[in-house]
């Protein structure tokens, strides 16, 4: 008997950690973070003050967990698409690059939040060092494929494939009937097109 409750007692200690999560990442896209407070974020999850400071010490613990897993997250949507791709070199790179523009990555409150956690990685030590690692798992990724499709100086064009993803992005994540997701996924795949042999 004592196993079983204790697996429940975690699962439940887990489950209320990622509704905590969950409900910061709302806050922070809904209200920025002028307006992500621990009684907004609470309200959201539906627990006390009290249990946000047992299981994360405070809101600034909590916004760097929750930087942390969405940054996961996203790891794990373009881990996926490279996997769902044709095992074709050229294939998988074009599928981890215009994951970018598909849903979930262009949910508009993902932008909210992520415009959050980049100000702080400016003046936050912990919150810059989750963006650090998060871009260079990413250009990693990224170099890796590039060199399976034989590109030259794959580490330079993993930095500027980077850029032009994200300005996309951006601009798609800001105004999505500006140009549309069709036409991002095609601008990417004519520059890999014009930077590979």
């Amino acid at each position: 008997m004592q196993p079983a409750r204790q697996a429940f007692t975690r699962e439940s200690a887990d489950a209320r950690r990622a509704d905590l999560i969950e409900a910061t990442a709302a806050c922070l896209a809904e209200h920025g973070l002028a307006g992500t407070n621990v009684r907004a974020i609470c309200r959201k999850a539906g627990v006390s003050p009290g249990l946000l400071r047992h299981y994360f010490g405070g809101i600034d613990d909590l916004v760097a967990a929750t930087y942390q897993a969405t940054s996961d997250r996203m790891d794990a949507i373009f881990a996926g698409a490279v996997e769902d791709a044709d095992h074709d070199p050229r294939a998988r790179l074009t599928a981890y690059l215009t994951a970018s523009f598909r849903p979930p990555v262009t949910d508009p409150d993902l932008l909210g939040a992520w415009t959050a956690f980049w100000a702080l990685a400016r003046s936050d030590a912990r919150m810059a060092d989750i963006h650090a690692e998060s871009y260079a798992g990413y250009r990693a990724r990224l170099t890796e494929l590039l060199t399976a499709c034989d590109a030259r100086e794959p580490e330079r064009l993993a930095i500027m494939l980077t850029a032009m993803v994200d300005g996309l992005w951006l601009e798609l994540s800001l105004d999505a009937a500006s140009f549309g997701a069709e036409a991002a996924v095609a601008m990417v795949e004519r520059a890999v097109g014009a930077l590979l042999p």
